[in-house]
């Protein structure tokens, strides 16, 4: 992001002015598997959440003899909260699109799809126009530079699932199919879009490929923490005095992000919590926010870092509506094919809206808990674990705030008793 309020970089002059497409033609001179072998010693892990090794995924499917191979970027960010890949899609179009090129060619991969959230329609445009001037200046197409190297680049635009930012159930959406989870393996590097290796990465993960090329794998490696090295976009919103997309060293603690580049917390109100990662990551208490945020020190604290989404609460917020205003997401957005999240989310929200309605009864929050047991690791993907998730952390970090829901009405019927 170091020149993306700088210049106009969704043209592709002004993205070449400052040093754009020359990884390309750097990477074009390096054999396909020298380009994973160094994605591989960069230490680059997907930035869409799951913090998967990307040199890793690429080998498993460059190993595979089927063909044609795919390549799809996951630019369904649907997560609440996160907010970080719209502006690369938006601003810096052209270094996802570098990025992807480089990405393909080390796959030997010819086709490349785009996969856009429904709700981004400006960034729809903005990526069609970035492509066809990449096309006209012979990035893109066949026989890239005279290299013999081939491939194209569409844009999808999804119809606003939030469960298509699962890889599979996008797999199953861009063939045209409900856009719904399949169990896994096989592997959608294995057996993906069209029943051929297929490797899905994440916007800001294609984005630093660009990078590592340009600077080397090992010079990437010293940024960050060793176990997770490179820059990380963090996406920060509530109560903070300056929201916005923060672009530092992976690794950064919680407690910087929000006191030493956000300004601390609005009005200068206490802080209360924080999720970390999105919605479906656990909440955090304040003891906690000098967790180093990356994917192996977060665990360590009871969290996760998932896709970055800082989402901070200050001591005003009622934690137990917010828990509530989660689970309606997550009964919307359930995609129905799993009973347990199918039932069980919107089983969760009626309990909660019990609960913060002032009609909540004695037991409902152990009812709550054991409903959230029967979700966690019994669906097809993530979405019903992140459900059961917020319910639990929430819980387990703070029940007095539900507890005091509950007392205010059991104390209205003593006085009613009387």
């Amino acid at each position: 992001m170091k020149n993306i309020d700088r210049s106009d970089l969704t043209d592709m002059d002004e993205y070449i002015k400052f040093g754009g497409y020359s990884a390309i033609l750097k990477a074009l001179e390096m054999k396909p598997s020298d380009i994973i072998d160094e994605v591989k010693r960069s230490g680059l892990r997907g930035r869409g959440g799951a913090g998967f090794p990307t040199g890793m995924k690429w080998s498993f499917a460059a190993a595979d003899p089927k063909k044609p191979k795919y390549l799809i970027c996951n630019a369904d960010e649907g997560e609440p909260g996160t907010f970080k890949d719209k502006p690369i899609l938006e601003k810096n179009p052209h270094l996802l699109i570098e990025g992807m090129i480089i990405s393909g060619y080390a796959l030997q991969a010819e086709y490349g799809y785009i996969y856009l959230r429904g709700e981004y329609p400006k960034a729809k445009d903005i990526l069609e126009k970035a492509i066809k001037q990449a096309y006209n200046r012979g990035y893109l197409g066949d026989n890239i530079h005279g290299k013999e190297v081939n491939f194209h680049l569409y844009v999808h635009q999804g119809a606003g699932a939030y469960i298509c930012g699962e890889e599979t159930a996008l797999i199953e959406s861009l063939e045209g199919k409900r856009g719904q989870p399949k169990i896994k393996p096989p592997f959608p590097v294995n057996e993906g879009f069209l029943s051929k290796p297929t490797v899905v990465n994440n916007v800001e993960t294609l984005a630093n490929i660009p990078y590592i090329i340009e600077i080397g794998a090992e010079a990437y490696s010293k940024i960050g923490s060793p176990e997770c090295p490179g820059p990380k976009l963090f996406s920060v919103s509530g109560n903070v005095k300056n929201p916005g997309v923060y672009e530092l060293p992976m690794g950064t603690t919680l407690r910087e992000i929000i006191y030493t580049h956000c300004g601390g917390i609005r009005d200068d109100k206490k802080l209360k919590a924080v999720i970390p990662g999105g919605i479906s990551t656990p909440i955090l208490t304040p003891d906690k926010i000098d967790c180093p945020m990356d994917f192996v020190n977060m665990p360590k604290y009871g969290s996760m870092l998932g896709s970055g989404a800082v989402m901070v609460f200050d001591e005003t917020v009622d934690l137990a509506k917010i828990c509530l205003r989660a689970m309606k997401f997550f009964e919307h957005e359930s995609c129905g094919k799993c009973t347990p999240c199918r039932e069980g989310i919107g089983w969760m929200r009626a309990i909660l809206e019990r609960i913060c309605s002032g009609s909540g009864m004695a037991g409902d929050i152990e009812l709550l808990i054991e409903v959230s047991k029967n979700i966690a690791g019994k669906t097809f993907c993530p979405l019903g674990d992140g459900a059961a998730v917020v319910v639990q952390s929430f819980i387990n970090n703070f029940r007095q705030e539900f507890e005091q829901h509950i007392s205010k009405e059991f104390s209205k019927e003593i006085k009613v008793a009387a």
